[in-house]
């Protein structure tokens, strides 16, 4: 299945793009653009944030029960592990921890070209009715 980014305005702007979408995984890549950098040339800790967060989101809607219509973020908590260069591009794969009929749990692994983990991100969405 694929998702239309442009429903997420902060995403598209960001620059995310999915590549595989559905209930169970949801996987998108981001060019480390400099706009997106650290004075030293590697990704900002907000942008691996935000991109993590919007693939999770991706993934809860994706998942949300009958009847619910939307979700936002309760938590998040980022794992940083290493650096992801500007003019890499770092991929990002989200997986349900939890789908319950009011919160989801999300966990995204964000690795660089290299396959090197750049960071871990668990998140929690909250179903709204």
């Amino acid at each position: 299945m694929s998702f239309d980014i442009s429903l997420i305005p902060f995403a598209a702007t960001l620059g995310v793009e999915i590549t595989e979408a559905s209930s169970e995984r949801v996987v998108g890549k981001l060019l480390v653009r400099p706009d997106l950098c650290t004075a030293g040339g590697t990704l900002h800790g907000g942008a691996v944030m935000a991109f993590a967060d919007s693939l999770g989101a991706v993934g809860a809607f994706l998942s949300l029960p009958q009847g619910a219509r939307s979700t936002t973020t309760l938590e998040s908590k980022t794992n940083f592990l290493s650096a992801a260069k500007v003019g890499t591009t770092v991929t990002g794969e989200a997986t349900p921890v939890h789908s319950g009929k009011r919160t989801g749990v999300w966990q995204t692994k964000i690795t660089s070209e290299d396959g090197k983990a750049v960071a871990l991100v668990i998140q929690t969405q909250m179903v709204l009715t």
